[in-house]
């Protein structure tokens, strides 16, 4: 592959191609019971959903804009079109696709990585699913993988309003039940008892439109003794108005399951993306989060794990690169409320070009989780005087008997390090990228490998050419 060096390489070129708008339907813009109504009935939602929207609502208009954190007074919601429907239907054949939305995917990696490497993709363009396949083996064995919209509707209904918005409710924040009342599109995975996935499931969320929203739910179960990896992207074209991103995951872990849940979010940076994750873990599970943060113009993302059975497990790794005009506040939360619990964050920031990263974690160990441990590591690298970083750690700690650590180094480059990789021939830039590479390796390895190809291609292309 040739190595992109040029200043002008710097373009994310894949991301920004910005497709001519050719919705079917896109509701008018702003956030009224009228409008949740409608989006209800252009959904066909039955009964129970509709009153939970405008429920949501209900709790969306009497919550106030959180108080800490990175500003949000550019995302002015009265500006923001909640529901954009794409010219296509779901297709299950890829060929069957519209040609100018298939060419985004095609250019994304989609289809290929899904020949090559998957059991099932799904992608999403704007606020609806255009396409969805699962591997006739991996449905032979009873595995479940279709849009929400479907689920919802089908003979997994029962399931679906068993666990809808039950991990993440509509009153945790204001933007879970913005989410509730307008939410549109995601995934919805079942896997049986017992049966192990031996190859990931993908979906790949697109916003196309300018000036909307995309609020996608993802419900995931995966049942006792089962086991599943799940991926998922993200990206969108850049915009000179504010976009949102208030997507939803849910994930349940039953006893002694394991869910290993990977996502990319390389949105443009115009992007508001606020979303929300969180993990239920029954005795003996396993929960494994693989989180790349590397774009959007604001950022608000804490999965959060709660460990409800004795010997559940939680490993948290993530990387946030935040270069100018992004501030991107990330970070994870554990809760540990059975006994002999464990849980493990290993993180790294990378900050330049005046970006600013900070890094938020908060382990709680609940009294009667006796024998429970956890360790938290962060570390930041910034590149430049103008970059920012921040640490901001919390416990909550209410047993004696647990094992809790913190570990935290910020700092910049070493020129010792880069002058010595100077004088073996290689230029400033190249000596930097590959320290800032070398930094974040133990994380990228622990990414699907296209994405870890992309992460360190995106940290060698944002070196090249802005050194000084």
């Amino acid at each position: 592959m040739r190595e992109k060096s040029q200043v002008e390489d710097i373009d994310r070129s894949i991301y920004d191609i910005r497709d001519e708008e050719k919705d079917a339907y896109r509701m008018k813009e702003g956030l009224t019971p009228q409008i949740v109504e409608q989006l209800s009935k252009e959904k066909g939602d039955p009964a129970w959903m509709q009153q939970f929207r405008l429920e949501s609502l209900q709790i969306y208009n009497e919550m106030p804009v959180p108080d800490w954190g990175p500003s949000i007074e550019g995302l002015d919601m009265d500006h923001i079109a909640t529901y954009v429907r794409p010219h296509s239907k779901m297709q299950a054949s890829w060929k069957d696709v519209p040609e100018d939305i298939k060419e985004t995917f095609e250019r994304l990696g989609i289809p290929q990585a899904e020949r090559k490497s998957l059991a099932g993709v799904g992608a999403q363009y704007d606020s609806e699913l255009v396409y969805h396949n699962v591997k006739d083996e991996v449905a032979a064995q009873g595995v479940v993988y279709t849009d929400m919209e479907s689920a919802l509707k089908g003979e997994y209904a029962d399931m679906v309003h068993k666990y809808f918005m039950k991990l993440v409710t509509p009153h945790d924040h204001k933007f879970a039940a913005l989410h509730g009342a307008v939410w549109s599109g995601g995934s919805f995975v079942y896997v049986p008892k017992g049966v192990h996935v031996s190859i990931p499931l993908q979906s790949y969320f697109r916003l196309n439109a300018k000036g909307a929203g995309q609020f996608e739910h993802t419900l995931i179960i995966v049942d006792e003794g089962a086991s599943l990896h799940f991926i998922e992207g993200c990206s969108a074209p850049k915009y000179n108005v504010a976009n949102l991103h208030a997507g939803c995951v849910e994930l349940f872990v039953k006893k002694n399951a394991k869910l290993r849940y990977s996502t990319i979010e390389n949105w443009s940076k115009n992007m508001y993306n606020l979303n929300t994750k969180r993990a239920s873990v029954e005795e003996g599970g396993t929960i494994e989060w693989v989180s790349g943060s590397f774009g959007s113009h604001v950022g608000c993302l804490y999965p959060m794990s709660v460990l409800k059975g004795e010997g559940a497990k939680m490993e948290f790794t993530g990387v946030t690169f935040a270069g100018h005009g992004q501030n991107l506040d990330t970070g994870a939360k554990v809760v540990h409320a059975a006994p002999n619990t464990s849980s493990y964050m290993n993180t790294r920031s990378i900050s330049k070009d005046g970006g600013i990263s900070t890094f938020r974690s908060s382990v709680v160990v609940a009294k009667n989780a006796k024998g429970s441990k956890s360790a938290v590591s962060c570390q930041s690298l910034m590149l430049d005087s103008e970059s920012r970083s921040d640490t901001i750690p919390a416990m909550d700690i209410r047993t004696k008997d647990a094992a809790v650590g913190h570990e935290a180094k910020i700092g910049s480059i070493s020129d010792d390090a880069v002058f010595y990789l100077m004088s073996r021939g290689m230029t400033e830039e190249d000596a930097r990228a590959l320290l800032v590479s070398g930094f974040a390796d133990n994380v990228s390895k622990e990414l699907p490998v296209e994405y870890a190809v992309e992460m360190n291609n995106l940290i060698r292309l944002e070196m090249k050419g802005s050194i000084g």
